[in-house]
C-alpha cells in the first residue's frame, strides 16, 4: 500500500506488482472511506507502516525537517484507525506508530516538535527505519527458524535501484546511495549484525 509517487518504485520488486496498490491522494472523509473498503476486503491480520509520514494534531503531515508534505501524502493513517494488530517502524517521530509517544517527542531537541498522531498497537523504534525493519525480519526469521533477511550485495542494489528509479536520501535531500546519510557500506552494518545474530539462534 502507498501512493502514486511511491507505487511506481515499488512495483518493479514486489513478486506480484497487482498486489501494489496505489492509495488515492484525497480529503480525509474520502480516505477514510478507502481504508474501511480495503480493510474489509483485503482482511489483513497485521498491518504495517515503515518509514510512513503520518497526521499531525494539526491534520498537517509534515517530513522530518518540518516541511509541510500534505499536498503530496496519501492518508494512509485510517487504514490503521480500529485494526486490532498494526506495527508501526519509524525513526524520526512523524511516522505511523509514533503516536504512542506523542506525549515525549517534543521533549526531544532532535525530533518533531509537532510529531505524529497515529498510533499502533505495537511501535518499533530504530536509529534507521530500515534497521527496524531488518529487526522485525530477523525476529521472524527466528520464529520460523529459517534466515529471511536480504543479503547485503541484495540489499545495495536494491537500494541503487531506487535511487535510480527517482529515490532520494530523506536527509540530504538528494539522490545518492545512501541512507539517512550514511554510505552503503556503514548502512549494511546493521544488516550484517543481524544476520550473525540469527546464525547464532
Amino acid at each position: 500500500m502507498a501512493d502514486r509517487y511511491t507505487c511506481p518504485i515499488l512495483e518493479p520488486f514486489a513478486t506480484d506488482p497487482s498486489q501494489v496498490v496505489d492509495f488515492p491522494i484525497c480529503d480525509d472523509a474520502a480516505s477514510r472511506t478507502i481504508a474501511g473498503d480495503l480493510v474489509r476486503d483485503m482482511d489483513p491480520s497485521v498491518i504495517i507502516a515503515i518509514e510512513r509520514c503520518s497526521v499531525t494534531r494539526e491534520g498537517t503531515y509534515l517530513n522530518m525537517r518540518g516541511l509541510d508534505i500534505t499536498a503530496q501524502t496519501a492518508r494512509l493513517d485510517y487504514l490503521f484507525h480500529g485494526h486490532p494488530n498494526t506495527v508501526g517502524i519509524g525513526d524520526g517521530g512523524n511516522e505511523i506508530g509514533m503516536g504512542n509517544l506523542a506525549e515525549v517527542i517534543p521533549q526531544v531537541s532532535s525530533l518533531p516538535p509537532i510529531p505524529s498522531e497515529t498510533g499502533t498497537t505495537h511501535l518499533v523504534i530504530s536509529s534507521v527505519s530500515n534497521w527496524g525493519g531488518y529487526g522485525v525480519v530477523a525476529a521472524l526469521s527466528n520464529l520460523v527458524g529459517k534466515n529471511l533477511l536480504p543479503d547485503l550485495e541484495e540489499e545495495d542494489e536494491l537500494i541503487q535501484m531506487m535511487v535510480d528509479m527517482g529515490a532520494v536520501d530523506g536527509v540530504v535531500g538528494k539522490a545518492v546511495y545512501s541512507v539517512d546519510g550514511m554510505d552503503l557500506a556503514q548502512h549494511g552494518e546493521a544488516l550484517l549484525a543481524l544476520h550473525e545474530l540469527v546464525a547464532g539462534l
